[in-house]
């Protein structure tokens, strides 16, 4: 086999760059965009006259959004085995298949998970709110706007699993606008229901969980529109799917872990939750808004993860390992640089970008701080999220599960409860123990990678 000369390196290079971006760049768009409207979501709620109530309002969501991640992450854990599968029948041509897939996974996430979870949720809305730190004026407050929100999960649940199909099948356009769409209108629905504008009753946090429930379900519906016209490599009927077994073993093998992986993330972000919830309201509304802003900056890893994904699926289904590799090296690099811009800009404006949530100097105090920390941390996140990524698109999400049970359930908790509840460092000690998280699983996430196991994986015929 003759030697590449570097002139070929550098254009075979170029060629990966370009549909590495092709896919990456839509959702870094659509991420970004739902990132800067669920932000100023808050920030209306920040900024109601009433400043106690407006913290209060912040910790709600902060506390409230915490169960909600997990009834998302159990559904997006078998998106996560769509994505790998549909990417996977394209490379090989099989895109005939993609259809009865689809059909598999919107029966086990909508029905075997979304709707059991949205009722147990229902049932214990109170006590689970009061069980995360929450104290009894913002349980109270926050009551409505679970359950409204709870409403709206069920939509997303559909919204997800499609998004995920159409990803594998590199076709990221479609969410793009259809999510842009849907999160525009949602932040003119906040504006009119919380204030109370046109003459409406100002309904506060209730109304931002109306025009949230609201804007979920309009994406649903123009996203099923979308596939059910034909328009897309991803068919979607009314005729009754035929349970094959090859899919659902496909799905099992890929997706538990990425569920046991999911139910880590949300119990230890719980754990961490409470240990900052004990720090009193103002701190975890600072909190809150970190976390809000932490949102935006895992958008380049997340969407250049998903492309990592989609054409490591791919390029494995083509039966070409080495392509699989190189995407996912040109995606770790395109997104950690993007991700290193961003946390300059987050630790050169922390203070100004908290102020826009709200003015009371204690949160933005707090908040800023741990802006200043999430800054320097990107470089490390992104190349984690994006290498995952690439992982999980191979097929391989047994590794990312403990990265992540090693990471984040046990370093980032006893670290959290070591700096803030026995040495007393508050909120910079809570996110002092995010960046030993990062740093962990950066290191297992690679060697991972490297060792290039994760190309020799087989799925079901």
């Amino acid at each position: 086999m003759s030697r590449k000369n570097p002139s070929t390196d550098e254009r075979l290079e170029a060629i990966h760059r370009k549909e590495v971006i092709r896919i990456a760049w839509p959702v870094l768009l659509e991420l970004v965009l739902a990132s800067l409207f669920s932000m100023v979501d808050m920030m209306m709620l920040g900024n109601m006259p009433n400043k106690v109530l407006a913290t209060q309002s912040v910790a709600a969501v902060g506390i409230v959004n915490q169960p909600l991640f997990i009834g998302i992450s159990l559904v997006q854990s078998v998106n996560v085995g769509c994505t790998a599968l549909v990417a996977r029948y394209v490379g090989a041509g099989e895109e005939h298949r993609i259809e009865d897939t689809l059909k598999h996974v919107l029966i086990i996430s909508f029905i075997g998970l979304a709707i059991p979870y949205f009722f147990l949720v229902q049932a214990f809305r109170d006590p689970i709110m009061s069980f995360l730190g929450a104290e009894a004026d913002v349980v109270k407050l926050g009551g409505s706007y679970f359950r409204i929100l709870l409403t709206g999960f069920l939509f997303q649940s559909l919204n997800f699993s499609l998004t995920a199909a159409l990803r594998g099948a590199g076709e990221t356009k479609v969410p793009m606008k259809v999510n842009i769409v849907a999160n525009f209108l949602n932040v003119f629905g906040n504006a009119i229901l919380i204030y109370g504008l046109f003459g409406l009753p100002a309904l506060g946090i209730t109304g931002a969980g109306l025009s949230t429930a609201l804007s979920n379900a309009l994406a649903t519906l123009m996203m099923y529109g979308y596939v059910l016209a034909g328009k897309s490599k991803v068919k979607l009927s009314f005729k009754a799917a035929k349970i094959q077994k090859g899919i659902i073993s496909n799905l099992v093998k890929i997706g538990v872990p990425a569920a046991m992986e999911q139910l880590v993330i949300r119990a230890g972000l719980l754990i961490f939750a409470k240990i900052v919830a004990g720090l009193g309201t103002a701190i975890f509304a600072a909190h809150s808004i970190a976390i809000s802003i932490l949102g935006l900056s895992f958008n380049p890893g997340q969407a250049f993860g998903i492309s990592a994904s989609a054409l490591v699926g791919r390029a494995l289904g083509e039966e070409d390992p080495d392509l699989a590799e190189s995407y996912g090296k040109e995606a770790k690099k395109l997104g950690s640089i993007i991700a290193s811009t961003v946390g300059l800009i987050f630790f050169i404006f922390a203070p100004r970008l908290v102020s826009l949530y709200n003015k009371d100097p204690v949160v933005v105090q707090n908040a800023a701080l741990a802006l200043r920390i999430i800054g320097v941390m990107q470089p490390l996140q992104s190349s984690q999220l994006v290498l995952a990524g690439a992982l999980r698109g191979a097929g391989d999400t047994v590794s990312t599960f403990i990265a992540t049970l090693i990471s984040l359930l046990i370093i980032r908790v006893s670290f959290a409860h070591l700096f803030v509840n026995v040495l007393g460092y508050g909120i910079a000690g809570a996110w002092s123990a995010v960046v030993i998280d990062q740093f962990v699983r950066w290191v297992v996430v690679r060697r991972r990678f490297d060792r290039g196991k994760w190309k020799e994986l087989k799925l079901h015929a």
